[in-house]
């Protein structure tokens, strides 16, 4: 009873997350704009998983069979949690909803730990309560089925409440705790890093310049932990940043962002749908932010809050004001936001900086008015969205549809090799073919990054492998690299040919590693050994000042 008293705060938010969720145990998967696409997706990753590959980079059965880099390119922290839970007997699209079901109560949870560290238990409720419920929360989970941007929303608040602990005690696993979370947010959605980095970072510096006694020690291990953590995840971030240049990604997605603005009304309230859906923050938490003035007259005493609610306050309107029309200008000077392919994706910067908005509204409340406040934004949360708990419809598919060729590239073709065509449309004929001259080919074995055959060619033989070509693939004949493999060939548009000679040999056809690649890896290689080393001087200061 004790225990359940202690934790009281934590056990109802977990309670709060849960009920939104119970879409999720209708069998099959919810019907939704990429749910089905991310379900193949796992399928491949996990598949690649099994054969060894613990970073998996190509999925050998999407776009007809042709293969596709997407797993280079999309976030792998969905995908990592997924296939564990499929490597303990979930099926596929089961493992997906169990890490969307996780992903979202976590979330909660971070948000939770993290306001109650400085606004107090029951301001936290409410906070994690406006995290939760807002609308946008349940477009990426039962609309959109935008993974990675769900499972995102765990890190910002985790990586806040791991600074905030930095400055209260001295431990080497709150420092860990920061440098995970930063990889996590890495991992779980690049774009989305951008979005919240700054205010990470200028969260972090607040946080140092209201605690100058410490500031020296806390520079350096928000640094550290920074560096550390986009150094773990540079297996990752550094390729799909880097070698994004050879897929179609910036032709396709060139000036689609500037067609794809959302009207302010629209962000106070718009209709709930499955096709456009809608783009409204939510009622509770205009109703929360619009007492502005109010709270910054209450925290007006209170120096370090009163900062900290102005900054997420100018951060919470800029998140805002980039998603309308008035910022397209910004968009076009800034480049590197095109790359967000939707301006309402700032939905997300939205979302968080009001759920702190809102509790600072509910913290300068008087005591005895607090409880009632947390009490009406529960309550109206949670009326004023059940009908968006639950997705438009249910897909009953085999496995074996998720498991084997996928016809389709799973994304809007921005992942493709440059030299292919944006989407392949039927699936070839064989794995391999001769195109010229005469050959007999046997299949010796196949995985997602290694086809192995034996050629008897009458003559110099033309092949064609029908896989897309990007960095990494290369042909062996006979154990020697082939070094005239063609992929631009008009004729055969991003599909590797070659030639092989007179005779009976041994083709092997296989996805290697690049040296930017290999770099990245041996980067978090070294960047895993730097924890541990940073664990074992940490110990040993300890000991000294003991």
């Amino acid at each position: 009873m004790e225990l359940i008293k202690k934790n009281l705060g934590l056990i109802i938010v977990i309670i709060l997350g849960a009920i939104p969720l119970f879409s999720l145990l209708h069998p099959g998967l919810p019907l939704t704009h990429d749910g089905q696409d991310h379900v193949a997706r796992i399928a491949n990753f996990y598949q690649s998983l099994s054969e060894g590959n613990i970073i998996p980079r190509w999925a050998g059965n999407l776009d007809w069979g042709y293969g596709h880099p997407i797993l280079m390119f999309l976030y792998p922290f969905s995908s990592y949690a997924a296939s564990f839970f499929h490597f303990l007997g979930f099926n596929f699209v089961d493992s997906l909803k169990i890490v969307f079901g996780l992903g979202f109560i976590a979330s909660g949870i971070c948000m939770y730990i993290w306001l109650r560290e400085f606004l107090g238990e029951k301001v936290a409720i409410a906070g994690a309560t406006l995290y939760l419920y807002a609308p946008y929360r349940f477009v990426d989970l039962y609309v959109r089925g935008a993974i990675g941007e769900h499972m995102a929303f765990i890190f910002p608040p985790l990586i806040a409440y791991f600074l905030i602990k930095m400055v209260n005690k001295k431990s080497y696993w709150y420092f860990l705790g920061a440098t995970l979370s930063i990889a996590g947010l890495i991992l779980s959605h690049n774009a989305l890093l951008i979005m919240f980095l700054p205010i990470i970072m200028i969260y972090g510096l607040y946080l140092i310049l209201t605690n100058k006694k410490q500031s020296q020690r806390l520079i350096i291990e928000y640094l550290l932990a920074l560096l550390l953590g986009f150094s773990l995840s540079s297996f990752f971030i550094i390729p799909a940043f880097l070698e994004g240049k050879y897929t179609l990604r910036d032709i396709v997605t060139d000036g689609e962002v500037l067609k794809r603005f959302v009207q302010f009304k629209n962000i106070i309230y718009s209709p709930w749908g499955y096709g456009d859906f809608s783009v409204q923050l939510g009622i509770a938490q205009w109703a929360t932010i619009i007492f502005f003035p109010f709270v910054i007259y209450k925290l007006k005493k209170n120096t370090n809050n009163l900062i900290l609610y102005l900054i997420f306050f100018v951060y919470f309107l800029g998140s805002i004001v980039i998603m309308l029309p008035e910022a397209k200008l910004i968009w076009q000077v800034i480049t590197t936001l095109q790359k967000f392919q939707f301006p309402w994706r700032f939905l997300s910067a939205s979302v968080f900086s009001a759920a702190l908005l809102g509790s600072f509204f509910v913290f300068v409340l008087k005591k005895n008015v607090q409880l009632l406040g947390v009490v009406l934004i529960v309550v109206f949360s949670i009326i004023l969205t059940k009908t968006y708990w639950q997705p438009k419809a249910y897909l009953m598919k085999p496995e074996a549809f998720y498991t084997g060729i996928y016809n389709g590239t799973t994304d809007t073709g921005e992942s493709a090799p440059i030299w292919s065509v944006r989407f392949m449309e039927n699936r070839p004929k064989a794995r391999i073919e001769v195109i010229e001259g005469k050959a007999t080919i046997k299949n010796v074995s196949r995985n997602s990054t290694e086809h192995v055959y034996t050629v008897v060619s009458n003559g110099n033989s033309g092949l064609r492998e029908n896989t897309l070509f990007f960095p990494g693939w290369k042909v062996y004949i006979d154990g020697v690299e082939y070094q005239n493999v063609e992929f631009q060939d008009p004729h055969n548009r991003g599909l590797m040919t070659f030639k092989v000679p007179n005779g009976e040999h041994k083709v092997d056809i296989k996805f290697e590693n690049t040296k930017l690649r290999t770099i990245s890896n041996v980067i978090s290689l070294v960047s895993i050994a730097i924890v541990f080393l940073v664990y074992f001087v940490w110990k040993q200061r300890i000991k000294k000042l003991t």
